[in-house]
Formats: structure tokens, C-alpha cells, sequence
């Protein structure tokens, strides 16, 4: 390791063995590395055992700075590879007052999506799905999930339903799922949508480049055809730190 390395890990680099807890030395030190850009977004932090040799403190103390990082976000833990610098992530606004899709609105902002297919089938409807959607008892539905990312980085998680009567083939999904509804003549034109927060399960955290438990943004949304039949059911996760929902309100009359 060189001493470049060293002295990020090293307590002594900033005075912080004088006063004060050793895990903040420690943090203080990692957070200053990654604002001078000498530890850069996808970097890979030693082990926790080098660290602790390098700072000459415990694996507790690495321990103990390292997850506080990774709770604000600088830093992201992955299932044994290790842990990383976290990518930095420009926050999205969005607004609530328009109905449109994931890629139309990334589009607009001139950003670049790629999705990752968690699953794209057809499944018979759960109870909760013949409800929303107005199903019968023989009906069939099409699934799909996908992870969506926006220049590289995981901002969501969106898990759709819509009757096979609308869309029977889900292959016929590509980036959009509107664009494939549209091409058959059944794009929503309402919905009504309900967020809330949550933390991440483990999951999920993994899927989104982030520490389980990390809050988040959950969205249950339903679609309606100009008829007011209901086509699309659809429960997303977004990561709290990238997405601010905006919303105008107008004063009602008194």
C-alpha cells in the first residue's frame, strides 16, 4: 500500500489521536480523501483488517467509521466483495403533476437509461392484482420488473402488472412500458399514485448500490384507460437520495 493510502487511513494525518472518539478521526480522514477526488467513486477501501493496521486502531474503531459513512452515503457495502466509494448521484426532481414513464422523464433531462430485467412473464393474477385491475377469475397478467439506472447509477426499482387483455406478449417491452401500451392503443391517461417511506431491505439495498435499511421512496401507482378502466398496477422503489417528488398546489376558493 502506498503512503498515499497511509496517511487517508492514518489518524495522524489529521491530528485526530489529540481528542475525540478515533472513529471520527478515522471518518473525517475517508470523507476528506473522497471530497479531494483521491479516493474516486468506484474505488475499492482496503480491508478492514489493513485499515486498522495502516490507522493503528481496532477492526471495531474501522468498523464503527466505515458504517457511518456507509449510513450518510459516501461509501457502499456489497455482499463479499467489499466496500466501496459510493457513485455521486445528482438528485432527480420530478413532478406529480403529469403521468409519464421512467424513460420519457430521464429523456427529458437529457440522462441516459439503461434497465436491468428482473423479471418479464406472464403469471396468474394475485388477489391484490384481480382487484386493482378489475380481473376475472380466468384471467392472466403480465409481470414485469426491472432495475432502472440512470447513466450508470441504480435509481429504482419498479414491479409492474397489466392484464395480458391489453398486452399480451411482454417481449413486446422494451425501455417503456407506456411506449409498448401506446403501440396497442391503451395508454393510461390517469392515475392515482401513493408515496411513502421505507427502508430497504437487504434485497433490494443490494440492487440499488446502497446499505439495507437505507430509506426510500415507495410508490404504489394505478393507471386508467379514458374508459376509467384500471390498466396498470405498479409498486416502484426509489432511492431516497436521488428523487424529489415536487408537487404545485393552487389555493382552492374560500
Amino acid at each position: 500500500m502506498n503512503d498515499m493510502r497511509h496517511a487517508i487511513f492514518s489518524r495522524r494525518a489529521s491530528g485526530g489521536g489529540a481528542s475525540g472518539p478515533l472513529y471520527l478521526a478515522l471518518k473525517r480522514n475517508i470523507e476528506q480523501a473522497i471530497g479531494e477526488g483521491v479516493l474516486k467513486p468506484g474505488d475499492a477501501l482496503p480491508s478492514e483488517r489493513d485499515i486498522a493496521a495502516m490507522a493503528d486502531v481496532s477492526r471495531v474503531t474501522v468498523r464503527k467509521a466505515v458504517q457511518d459513512l456507509v449510513e450518510s452515503g459516501l461509501l457502499v457495502q456489497r455482499h463479499g466483495s467489499g466496500t466501496f466509494v459510493a457513485q455521486r448521484v445528482d438528485r432527480v426532481e420530478q413532478s406529480l403533476s403529469s403521468l409519464t414513464s421512467f424513460t420519457e422523464d430521464m429523456a427529458r433531462r437529457g440522462l441516459t437509461v439503461e434497465s436491468v430485467w428482473l423479471d418479464r412473464g406472464i403469471h396468474a393474477p394475485s388477489p391484490e392484482e384481480t382487484m386493482v385491475l378489475g380481473l376475472a377469475a380466468n384471467d392472466t397478467v403480465v409481470r414485469i420488473g426491472r432495475l432502472r439506472k440512470t447513466n450508470g447509477v441504480p435509481m429504482a426499482i419498479e414491479r409492474a402488472t397489466v392484464s395480458c387483455t391489453f398486452l399480451p406478449d411482454p417481449a413486446e417491452i422494451g425501455d417503456s412500458l407506456y411506449a409498448a401500451l401506446r403501440k396497442r392503443g391503451n395508454h393510461p391517461v390517469r392515475a392515482v399514485q401513493r408515496i411513502s417511506a421505507a427502508l430497504l431491505e437487504p434485497q433490494d439495498a443490494e440492487l440499488l448500490d446502497v446499505a439495507a435499511g437505507s430509506p426510500s421512496l415507495d410508490i404504489v401507482r394505478i393507471s386508467y384507460l379514458p374508459s376509467g378502466q384500471a390498466i396498470e398496477f405498479t409498486r416502484s422503489r426509489y432511492r431516497a437520495d436521488t428523487y424529489d417528488f415536487v408537487a404545485e398546489l393552487r389555493l382552492g376558493e374560500n
